[in-house]
């Protein structure tokens, strides 16, 4: 380790920083299979009130990779899965990997333009999708390496279903289309052969930045998985202890699996690896759906966003729940407000320990000790066997307390991104630490602050103002809900904060805020612009998408 301020830390909260190394020999695929028989009489998943075992799960993985490699795809074929949280995502995310092909995750909510780019682009021969999707798709004859669609309805494996007609087929005579539940249905023997495959061999591709660009395939290999599932052990023994979950401990799974923070966290870190149930939930947006699962199977873990939190926190449904048994809540994907946590904490007792991470991470890269029973408004320590340093814009290392970019080197650390070489060697230091794009600082202790994303930042007159610090200030106004900071072009200034929001009560004013802000910020923090909106973009994981909110001033926008 280059530096270390963080294991009296690590000693404080019971963490063993010596954690169990994966065994070198044995892959995800391996892991998979043994883990499925070891846990094979508990409950793997709750889907629609029905519950899945694990070794339910292991015999329809399995016959569904029979399936698979019977179509004479090569080892380490792709294989793109464009799925929200049903019962069809984990089988076929478990079959492709067993089969010892590469999953390539697909946001199901990607427009036909996104997918078939991220489809043309990781060369997937096989694409397993919802039918009312593939029904809109048009044009597949863009995706030249698609041999395969294997299409699947929400309800196959809850009730029979009709069997499927497949429109397509006549339009693309070189693509063969097939039904999920049929296909695995008619392998009658499982002889699926267990690839000759290594830790280093890529397991999954997930793409990122496809938002503010085209979108890069972050290569992770089943080294990368492995070594932060075991990492993320760390965390959860110097809570739980080093055991395997009861049955009635349950995972909310509202998390969309196919994002890495719900794939790595909950289908695997606590899942697989622990043997918890998942309490699968299709659509996270649906509150009322939510709460009600919620009461029906109340959680252990919650792992989350800021937006699903503050949502729920509100919801009169959610206040008025048991909330005796969640155990530990943890938050990431973006920054936790303190006005979310301390609401959150309010209603269900339990701290929001945050953590952070990125795609290209696996995710995890640093965590808050849940033994410290407080929210620490960073995001935490460096996970076990990670390193992190905070460099200035020539690379090198800043004093503790100061802003730079976060740097990272670990096993959980991607290979680079998939055929894009010179955009890897951009984001790798000479030493082999991944530079992340954010900005923060180190304490003495070796919590980490989360600043910004170095491109959100707003210079105005050559002053730093970090939208992170406007949006925590404004969220702890009574009256607003929601709300997010942006930087627009300003002739004097070069740049000047704009400020979206949401209301909670419908009587609150410009002129209320900026008096409110004038108490808190200092004057070129302020924003030049307050805009009163109905909602924000969000991505599916429920960050809030700063990039989609206009760059321009509105009329009902406030000069300020």
């Amino acid at each position: 380790m280059t530096s270390q301020p963080w294991m009296e830390e690590y000693k404080k909260w019971n963490v063993n920083p010596e954690f169990t190394r994966p065994d070198p020999e044995k892959t995800l695929s391996t892991t998979i299979t043994e883990n499925l028989v070891k846990f094979q009489d508990k409950t793997a998943f709750f889907y629609l009130d029905q519950k899945f075992s694990y070794q339910d799960v292991n015999v329809y993985s399995q016959k569904l990779a029979t399936y698979l490699q019977n179509l004479g795809l090569a080892v380490g074929s792709r294989i793109a899965v464009m799925l929200p949280n049903i019962i069809q995502y984990p089988i076929a995310t478990f079959a492709i990997i067993r089969a010892g092909y590469v999953l390539v995750n697909v946001n199901p909510m990607y427009t036909q333009r996104e997918l078939y780019h991220q489809v043309q682009d990781s060369g997937a021969e096989v694409l397993i999708i919802m039918g009312q999707t593939l029904e809109q798709l048009n044009h597949l004859n863009e995706c030249s390496a698609l041999k395969y669609v294997i299409s699947t309805q929400p309800l196959d494996f809850i009730q029979d279903q009709p069997e499927t007609i497949y429109s397509q087929s006549a339009q693309y005579p070189d693509k063969q289309f097939s039904d999920f539940k049929q296909a695995i249905d008619q392998v009658q023997v499982i002889d699926f052969k267990i690839p000759l495959q290594h830790q280093d061999d890529t397991v999954i591709l997930q793409y990122t930045g496809g938002t503010t660009g085209v979108s890069k395939g972050a290569e992770l290999s089943h080294r990368n998985i492995l070594f932060n599932i075991a990492q993320n052990s760390t965390v959860f023994i110097s809570h739980f202890g080093d055991r395997y979950a009861t049955e009635d401990e349950y995972v909310f799974c509202a998390l969309p699996l196919y994002h890495i923070y719900g794939f790595t966290i909950c289908l695997f870190s606590y899942g697989l690896s622990r043997g918890f149930a998942n309490v699968l939930i299709p659509n996270p947006r649906d509150l009322d759906a939510l709460v009600d699962q919620y009461h029906k199977h109340p959680p252990t873990v919650f792992p989350g966003v800021n937006t699903m939190f503050n949502a729920l926190a509100h919801h009169p449904r959610f206040r008025e729940l048991d909330h005796s048994r969640l155990k530990t809540t943890t938050g990431g994907g973006a920054s936790i407000l303190k006005s979310t946590e301390a609401l959150w904490y309010e209603v269900t007792s339990c701290h929001i320990y945050e953590g952070y991470g990125l795609s290209e991470t696996s995710p995890t890269a640093t965590f808050n000790p849940p033994l410290s029973r407080r929210f620490s408004g960073t995001v935490g320590l460096p996970l076990a066997g990670t390193e992190i340093l905070i460099l200035d814009d020539e690379g090198k290392p800043v004093e503790l307390n100061q802003p730079g970019e976060i740097a990272i080197r670990g096993p959980q650390v991607m290979k680079g991104y998939w055929q894009q070489p010179e955009a890897t060697a951009q984001v790798f230091t000479k030493d082999g630490f991944f530079l992340s794009g954010d900005i923060g600082c180190m304490d003495e202790q070796g919590y980490i602050t989360i600043l910004d994303r170095k491109k959100d930042m707003i210079l105005v007159s050559g002053f730093n103002v970090y939208p992170n610090e406007l949006e925590g200030v404004l969220s702890k106004h009574p009256k607003i809900l929601e709300c997010a900071v942006i930087g627009i072009d300003d002739e004097k200034s070069g740049q000047v904060p704009k400020a979206f929001i949401v209301k909670q009560d419908d009587s609150l004013t410009q002129d209320e805020i900026l008096t409110y802000l004038k108490q808190q910020l200092t004057s070129y923090k302020l924003p030049k612009y307050i805009e009163f909106v109905p909602g924000l973009p969000k991505s599916a994981v429920g960050k809030i998408l700063r990039r989609e909110l206009p760059r321009t001033v509105q009329l009902n926008a406030k000069a300020c």
